[in-house]
């Protein structure tokens, strides 16, 4: 494989990771109540940091060859 494929994967894991943590944190808000929806919340900012760092090394990284 590649590193440009490889590339493309890891983007498109941090970008499920991203819209993932975008549907947690509106199911906990509007859903949820109590400790279910603080460890819900908890799991998708979790999930919206590492979507973030992701996506943040796959830009900083450059192009490849």
């Amino acid at each position: 494989m590649t590193e440009s494929m490889l590339n493309m994967w890891i983007s498109i894991a941090g970008m499920f990771l991203l819209i993932l943590a975008m549907g947690l944190i509106v199911l906990s808000r509007h859903k949820l109540k109590g400790i279910l929806a603080f460890i819900v919340s908890f799991f998708a900012y979790v999930s919206l940091f590492a979507g973030g760092i992701i996506i943040l090394y796959i830009v900083f990284s450059g192009p490849t060859t």
